[in-house]
């Protein structure tokens, strides 16, 4: 693949369909921060799906603009009685982690599609138990990571794929961010019981799963190390270095951290070449890519794409047109399986190799 082609038409859906026709009702099911600022504007600005049902611990203090187009504001015990149920085609699932379970799989049993947020659940076996319901249940289930329909992240995999760098040997991988800036210490990112974790749950995922994503396959053995020192991160890990070897044998070498500047980075060094990906996971990705393959060097600089929309556009398109996501399920279990790896390494301070 010439570099010029991967630059032209960057910003390409190369997974939209022309015979998409409709759209998925969508019952958003914990209306946080992410989904109140993110997910609802994102779904409102795509072509395929709408909100049409919220469901919170509070309906009647939410605020106007957020109910003003929606059909329905019901609290999680209606939600679980199948209230509204008639009103959507799928649920988003943003409650914090451990509850994930708990909403998703009657969904699924209302033969209703999921969406997820990651981690999919605090354990491979509770996760498991999501993967099961949608697969028994016969709906679409999606793990929401937007980096796998982001453009950027998408041209990177066609640039490995084509051999543009050679063969892939070191992937370098992290992102910080200032917890504490934006919510206090009570939130439910520092409950290891709703969490499932503190940075590598929910930072380290990204490269982990980004990595996953581009190579198109998965580590072999990981070692993890981690650092709390008290206060509100006692519970859990505020720093994360973790090293894992892919099954292609390429070494990847990648930190999260919950008290750090925010930042993130994403490069690929190869036999022949590199590719060098600007703040990746910071929520909006500023399409900048430098890429060297043997004496050649090119830059390419875009506009910003929104993720969260092309997402739910993604999983829109997957479920009108019964199409498997990439992020399913069972991608979700296999970072599910590493995160648990990876702490305990931690714990025993021993590599741990997968069988």
């Amino acid at each position: 693949m010439a570099l010029e082609d991967t630059f032209d038409h960057f910003t390409r859906r190369d997974w939209d369909r022309d015979d998409v026709d409709g759209t998925v009702r969508l019952a958003i099911v914990g209306v946080g921060g992410f989904a109140r600022n993110r997910a609802i504007p994102g779904i409102e600005a795509g072509q395929y799906c709408e909100t049409t049902t919220l469901v919170t611990s509070s309906p009647d203090r939410l605020e106007d603009d957020l109910v003003e187009d929606v059909d329905h504001c019901i609290d999680y015990d209606a939600y679980l009685e199948g209230e509204a149920a008639d009103a959507y085609d799928a649920v988003y699932v943003a409650t914090p982690n451990a509850l994930h379970g708990k909403y998703a799989i009657p969904g699924a049993e209302r033969g209703k599609h999921v969406i997820c947020e990651k981690p999919l659940d605090v354990s491979v076996e509770a996760a498991r138990d999501i993967v099961d319901a949608c697969e028994a249940a016969g709906v679409t289930l999606m793990t929401a990571y937007r980096l796998q329909v982001e453009p950027t992240i998408r041209r990177a995999r066609d640039l490995v794929e084509s051999g543009a760098i050679g063969d892939v040997v070191q992937i370098h991988g992290g992102f910080s961010h200032p917890l504490l800036e934006h919510t206090g210490p009570e939130t439910w990112r520092l409950d290891p019981e709703l969490s499932g974790g503190g940075a590598l749950v929910d930072l380290g995922i990204y490269p982990l799963n980004t990595i996953r994503f581009v190579l198109d396959c998965d580590p072999v053995c990981v070692y993890a190390n981690a650092q709390s020192d008290g206060g509100p991160f006692d519970e859990v890990d505020k720093h994360v270095a973790f090293q894992f070897v892919m099954s292609t044998g390429a070494t990847a070498s990648c930190t999260a951290s919950f008290d750090a500047h925010a930042a993130s980075r994403l490069q690929f060094v190869g036999t022949d070449g590199m590719i060098s990906v600007s703040s990746p996971f910071g929520g909006t990705v500023p399409q900048e890519m430098v890429v060297e393959s043997g004496d050649l060097r090119m830059e390419y600089t875009g506009p910003p794409v929104d993720e969260v929309s092309e997402e739910f556009d993604y999983f829109g398109c997957c479920v009108l047109t019964g199409t498997t996501p990439e992020p399913d399920g069972y991608d979700a279990l296999a970072d599910l399986r590493v995160i648990e790896a990876a702490y305990e390494s931690y714990e025993s301070r021993t590599e741990i190799r997968f069988d």
